[in-house]
């Protein structure tokens, strides 16, 4: 799948941020095409499982907006809430019924025929990857879903499943501030093997911002502050492109609702740092060279 070259994560834009009503969603759906992005995330937990539902409910008030987007959606997570009375616990579940089940309801959250892209959002335990592959397959074949992947997989739980269904994500926390998986080999398996390395927290869960107090932080901001500096740009932008520049071929999943950060995301894909500036940055992230 050919994602936008950023992706607008929606789990802020309902009851886990914005509340968004539905013009409001309609609104923000418009303006962050206008942009160029075209590729949503969702999961269907978010928002206590109401995220969704709400973003559909906007698509349904102009159908046309479906077909110049690309909507992820992930599910396994079996939150306790409210909204699913019938959980004891916070649990996963990833078989079969669980993960057909949860695609039908997704479906109609959207009120459109198929997903684009369908993730497992977290490895469990009790995971088979028989019955996972059996009901990607299933998907597959009935033209519900059209591609699939996981999200914070490792590398043996990815190839697990890998073997038995082809994926083409794993959606990974990964940012100037969380770097290991450019050390554990999951950026590696995703060159290996071909596989897209989607960013979630890309900013580090906005632990970076100009008035962060922490030692670390300060380090990151100077450098990126510096750098911006040379191109013309925002530490923001500076940041987003360092992710950009690593041959995994890193997508960021943007969790901001201003439309000027998503803007600003897209302009750093044209950033062009040299290898000895992106060492700078790690620096400063870690406190010392590179051995």
């Amino acid at each position: 799948m050919k994602s936008s070259t950023v992706i607008a994560g929606c789990m802020s834009w309902g009851q886990w941020g914005a509340k968004f009503n539905t013009q409001e969603y309609l609104s923000q759906i418009k303006k962050t095409l206008e942009t160029g992005v075209y590729t949503f995330d969702h999961a269907d937990i978010y928002g206590h499982y109401t995220t969704e539902e709400e973003f559909g409910a906007a698509l349904k008030l102009d159908p046309s907006l479906r077909s110049k987007m690309q909507i992820i959606t992930k599910c396994g997570i079996c939150m306790l809430t409210p909204n699913r009375p019938l959980h004891q616990i916070k649990s996963y579940n990833t078989s079969k019924t669980h993960i057909l089940s949860s695609v039908e309801q997704s479906l109609t959250n959207f009120h459109t025929d198929y997903i684009d892209l369908l993730l497992i959002h977290r490895p469990d335990p009790l995971m088979n990857p028989h019955e996972i592959a059996e009901a990607f397959s299933i998907l597959k074949k009935a033209g519900k879903v059209k591609h699939f992947g996981v999200s914070n997989f490792t590398t043996t739980q990815f190839s697990m499943l890998h073997n038995l269904f082809p994926l083409e994500v794993n959606q990974i926390e990964l940012s100037i501030v969380h770097t290991s998986p450019f050390y554990n080999g999951v950026t590696d398996q995703c060159i290996e093997k071909n596989i897209t390395p989607q960013a979630w927290s890309p900013m580090g869960a906005g632990k970076i911002h100009l008035d962060a107090e922490d030692e670390k932080s300060r380090r990151i901001v100077s450098m990126a502050n510096i750098l911006g500096e040379k191109y013309n740009a925002s530490f923001y932008q500076i940041l987003i492109s360092w992710l950009m520049k690593h041959p995994s071929g890193v997508i960021p999943v943007l969790g901001t609702t201003k439309i000027e950060r998503i803007k600003a995301s897209l302009d750093a894909h044209s950033i062009e740092m040299t290898n000895e500036e992106w060492h700078m940055l790690l620096r400063a992230s870690n406190g010392f060279d590179v051995p």
